[in-house]
């Protein structure tokens, strides 16, 4: 995913606090090996003291990642504890748009598939079958369930007017919002109504201390993404944060996890998981700093801290070997689209995105040349 050098630090949080289930700043317990256990019931149990549970997407587009979130909607318990369902994928200007959708009201797929064309990503992250997939699914749940037991689902990317971009500054000013609007969405839709969301959204948005600044506190806003935003506001709600671990394999800090059912959750807390270091987890080189007097000045590798995963996350999703994961891609029909692939072209343009960020034309033009 491209984000702006200057914006890096909006997908990472700047805060842990100490609650039920999260990442604390109390004595570490003995470490002991992580136990599976199933993950829909695990997920499902965590609604019990938590009215938010965060379902990091893992490396966007994976098969699995996808799989999994479709055995959790279509189970029979799902509807009865939860009762929203808050996604990255949507852009908040077609909000009814989805609204009519997934309450059964036709809509043309032409006209559906701007729900997630249309966000503040100008390339193609979400434009894999997996996504319309997804609102398919909870449309055929919902035409199961009763009017006051249907499911709703929240777009969470700022309402970005792609007609009004023409530089990178017009862009920015909607890409910043990537944390802040979902937050505020939450708080009025769902936390306000006394209601229940699953949080479908990616990683960084979702941890609990930023890497970007050597983990350090910040009240910069920022500095602080989504479930930071979420836990210092209104309420100070508990938020149950699951990592979907797709960029590293976990045998390496626990081996038997090679011999886990496929997929499974595993609480952090006082484990060998929880204990190891977060980059054990996300081991991409970032470029580190400290905010002082309101600016962001790098640290040399050698000021680098260390922190614990479970400060960062509550539990972890398996799902296999991350060699093996398969990621949903655009589809020959609509590499072969002029105007679909103009549409992305002008909007890579119109945002300043550097062009070795375009996977997509590298990717369609392998697929129209093979046929396949």
């Amino acid at each position: 995913m491209w984000y702006p050098r200057a914006l890096l630090l909006l997908l990472v949080c700047a805060l842990c606090l100490a609650s039920f289930g999260c990442g604390g700043s109390g004595a570490p317990s003995p470490a002991v090996p992580a136990t599976p256990i199933d993950p829909v019931k695990g997920i499902l149990d965590a609604f019990e003291k938590s009215p938010i549970v965060a379902l990091d997407e893992g490396d966007h587009g994976n098969d699995r990642g996808h799989a999994f979130r479709l055995s959790l909607l279509r189970d029979s318990r799902f509807s009865t504890v939860v009762n929203d369902i808050v996604v990255e994928f949507g852009s908040a200007r077609h909000q009814a748009l989805i609204d009519r959708f997934v309450s059964g009201e036709p809509v043309p797929a032409d006209t559906l598939r701007r729900v997630w064309q249309d966000t503040t990503q100008p390339h193609d992250i979400w434009d894999g079958p997996i996504y319309g997939e997804f609102f398919e699914a909870v449309r055929q749940v919902n035409a199961s369930l009763s009017p006051d037991r249907r499911l709703r689902v929240l777009l969470g990317d700022p309402p970005i007017e792609w007609e009004n971009v023409h530089s990178r500054a017009d862009h920015a000013k909607w890409f910043e919002q990537r944390d802040s609007f979902p937050a505020a969405l939450i708080q009025r839709e769902v936390l306000a109504r006394n209601r229940r969301a699953l949080l479908i959204y990616g990683s960084m948005h979702l941890v609990r201390h930023v890497i970007g600044i050597n983990y350090s506190v910040s009240n910069e806003l920022w500095a602080q993404p989504l479930v930071t935003l979420l836990e210092r506001g209104p309420g100070q709600p508990d938020v149950f944060t699951v990592w979907a671990n797709t960029f590293t394999e976990m045998n390496a800090i626990q081996p038997n996890v090679r011999e886990w059912p496929q997929p499974s959750l595993a609480l952090l807390r006082g484990t060998t998981l929880g204990a190891a270091d977060f980059t054990d987890y996300y081991p991409f080189q970032t470029e580190r700093g400290e905010i002082r007097n309101g600016e962001y000045v790098p640290v040399s590798s050698a000021e680098w801290r260390k922190l614990p995963m479970e400060q960062q996350f509550d539990a972890v999703l398996y799902l296999g070997a991350s060699s093996t994961l398969i990621k949903s891609r655009v589809t020959p029909a609509l590499c072969a689209d002029s105007t679909y692939r103009e549409m992305r072209r002008d909007r890579m343009r119109r945002s300043e995105m550097p062009p070795e960020m375009d996977g997509l034309t590298p990717h369609c033009n392998s697929v129209l040349k093979s046929g396949r």
